[in-house]
């Protein structure tokens, strides 16, 4: 069978089997939707080019979820409790199962995806004495806090992970670890910029002509991820991290992506004060995570997180079809994944 006949094929089981517009429909969830609309019948085809190439491999893109991997200090413990095998009474059946201690935040732990509702806003900076004022709260598309969250202990009623269709796109290499900062991992407090972007895209092989299209998913390495240990003895990690500068942030919005994923823990970039690069003079006033605030209550972009790139940089694999699938955790903030991708390497 022929390449063109297999793309065809491939087209139509992702058209049958994850319409974006059936979903969006059953489920009175369109308006709470961002760049995920762009999802469809171009994203697919996008995808079947990539999967039919005969080269293609599929790479995992996720860590395996262990009670020793780097934990967020944002999310409580994670404890996995193993039980013994449980015998089933008048059968010759036994079966298995597990627990999560008391509350653990699963959803934003380890390889992880963002709801759109995980960050809104307030009209005025809190100061972080007594209450803050949250009567102002809104979240993406102007929903009102009322309508998202209208209780402290209430899941979110809108904008939640169930929200989020099937993620099956193109994905956007970009390893700035390699073509900008030649091998050496960023440092805590250091920005990747739109120049480093537009140069790592002239020197990738199959994206340089190319360039980022609407609905692509980009990915980018930034080599923190080299302090990811299980067990976490060194426990650097969580402490702080390199992240995108601001004008990156609306760069890649213009570009009408549907998630940014970088092999660190936040997106953001954090360190101590006196450690954040130049570009932090672009982020907004009163806005401590520009890019969480920009992607996920502006423009609807998904925030990817702790993603596991170092497969495809050794490979060059620069584009890729990628397939992200949040679990449907009514009213969470966020879900654990286990995005693959499915691409050709490109030998140098």
């Amino acid at each position: 069978m022929k390449n063109a006949e297999l793309r065809k094929i491939f087209t139509i089981i992702f058209v049958l089997f994850t319409p974006i517009e059936v979903f969006a429909d059953a489920h009175n969830y369109d308006d709470q939707r961002g760049m995920t609309k762009l999802l469809g019948i171009k994203t697919y085809t996008r995808c079947a080019n990539e999967i039919t190439s005969p080269n293609a491999k599929v790479y995992e893109l996720s860590y395996k979820r262990t009670a020793t991997m780097p934990l967020s200090p944002f999310a409580g413990e994670y404890k996995p409790k193993f039980l013994p095998e449980i015998a089933w009474a008048k059968s010759k059946q036994v079966f298995t199962m597990d627990v999560l201690n008391e509350n653990v935040n699963d959803g934003n732990q380890g390889t992880q995806i963002d709801a759109l509702g995980h960050f809104g806003y307030t009209d005025e900076v809190w100061n972080g004495e007594g209450e803050a004022d949250l009567s102002s709260l809104k979240y993406f598309g102007e929903f009102s806090r009322k309508e998202v969250k209208p209780s402290p202990e209430s899941p979110l009623k809108k904008l939640g992970i169930e929200s989020v269709p099937p993620i099956i796109t193109t994905a956007v290499f970009l390893d700035v670890k390699k073509y900008i900062f030649k091998g050496r991992a960023m440092k805590a407090g250091e920005y990747v910029t739109v120049k480093h972007i537009q140069e790592t895209i002239k020197n990738s092989p199959s994206i340089k002509d190319r360039g980022i299209l609407p609905g692509d998913v980009v990915l980018i390495n930034t080599g923190w991820s080299d302090n990811y240990q299980d067990p976490d003895e060194l426990g650097i990690y969580y402490t702080k991290s390199p992240g995108v500068s601001y004008n990156l942030v609306k760069y890649l919005s213009d570009k009408k992506v549907v998630g940014v994923g970088l092999d660190t823990w936040g997106v953001d970039t954090f360190a101590d004060e006196n450690g954040f690069g130049a570009e932090k003079s672009q982020n907004p006033e009163g806005i401590a995570n520009p890019a969480h605030h920009y992607f996920l209550t502006q423009v609807g972009i998904h925030t990817l997180e702790n993603f596991n790139l170092k497969a495809l940089s050794k490979d060059n694999v620069d584009l890729s079809c990628v397939m992200i699938l949040p679990l449907m955790t009514e009213g969470s903030s966020g879900s654990p994944i286990r995005p693959v991708a499915i691409g050709s390497p490109n030998l140098m």
